[in-house]
């Protein structure tokens, strides 16, 4: 009886250590792609002065929309349809989210900007627990405020606003993490997988961006890519920047599609911390002190907690609608009966 009910649980155990395999394969693909985009479009951008990143955005996309009609060639990619509607609102998201990040880091400080990017975990928070009627426990809320707190500490120096700074800032934040919801919320609605959906996200976002971005690049630099004298080494930075992109967009789907826009935010922050690490590496050590380090670690424990306190019973959990609407159920029923049994 033992060995059978070792056995039953066997396919159990396989299937969990799976899941956790190709989880770690995920968010290991997403943080190499993520700062691998960010070391190349700071090359890019410091070393040959192509400055216009919402030109290179579109770029990124365009590459993407060919990467997944080969997929869709191959196979990888099955046929599958997404409203109109659902897709017009996640374009607009998503290109709302790239053109106010652009703005914002134009117009506010650096320290601004991080706080900005730090605003999007409580508003993606806000969102599910909205949306989605999810609950955090009190550790899991706890190790956010921790990972937000050493973010804060290694990134967020001089902290300067004004008022159109702050607009671009807010709309950022809402449309990023509306963005970021809209991945994991279309993938569960539709039944879809990640290619599946960056198949018909990719093509409109290229299109309207590469439309788009000129014109805005323009007005935020003052420089006309056409004008931009292109060399054998800047192309190639493009080139690998794009390459890059396709993993970064793919790998981005992948992560929210398996767990949450929250989770993706939270743990997303490593990426911050690598970048700092790697920029210090590559770029010399100007502007690392004590308080960096410090934040670094506070920062990196805060991320190990939320990793443990979200994955524990009741540490973040979606209250089931039926569940709800049975309570309120039997709630009223024992109402009914009191009123019934004092008449």
């Amino acid at each position: 009886m033992k060995i059978r009910k070792e056995q039953k649980n066997m396919p159990l155990i396989i299937k969990y250590d799976n899941k956790a395999v190709l989880d770690t394969a995920a968010w290991i693909f997403n943080i190499v792609t993520s700062v691998g985009i960010i070391l190349a479009n700071k090359a890019l951008m410091a070393s040959y002065g192509f400055t216009f990143a919402t030109t290179l955005t579109g770029l990124h996309f365009t590459a993407t929309t060919a990467m997944t009609y080969i997929l869709k060639w191959l196979g990888y990619i099955q046929s599958s349809t997404l409203p109109v509607s659902d897709l017009i609102k996640f374009v607009l998201f998503a290109n709302f989210s790239i053109v106010g990040m652009n703005v914002s880091l134009m117009w506010n400080s650096v320290g601004f900007y991080q706080i900005v990017k730090l605003s999007m975990i409580p508003v993606s928070c806000f969102l599910e627990v909205v949306l989605d009627s999810v609950r955090y426990s009190r550790d899991t809320k706890l190790s956010i405020l921790v990972v937000l707190l050493g973010v804060a500490i290694c990134t967020v120096t001089d902290v300067s606003v004004n008022g159109k700074g702050f607009l671009a800032a807010f709309v950022a934040v809402w449309s990023t993490s509306l963005q970021q919801y809209y991945v994991h919320h279309l993938q569960k609605k539709h039944s879809i997988g990640s290619f599946d959906l960056l198949g018909h996200t990719a093509p409109p976002q290229a299109a309207s961006l590469l439309l788009v971005g000129p014109f805005l690049d323009y007005w935020l630099t003052d420089k006309r890519v056409d004008y931009y004298p292109f060399t054998y080494a800047s192309l190639m930075f493009i080139v690998l920047s794009c390459a890059i992109a396709i993993g970064t967009n793919l790998s981005q789907f992948i992560c929210i599609g398996r767990f949450t826009a929250v989770s993706f935010q939270v743990l997303g922050h490593m990426k911050t911390i690598l970048v700092l690490i790697l920029g210090f590496v590559f770029f010399g050590k100007e502007g690392l002190n004590l308080h960096v380090v410090i934040g670094m670690i506070v920062a990196i424990l805060g991320m190990i907690w939320y990793g443990h306190a979200s994955s524990q019973p009741g540490g973040k959990e979606r209250i089931p609608q039926q569940f709800s609407s049975k309570m309120e159920e039997e709630i009223g029923l024992v109402k009914s009966n009191e009123v019934n049994g004092k008449v």
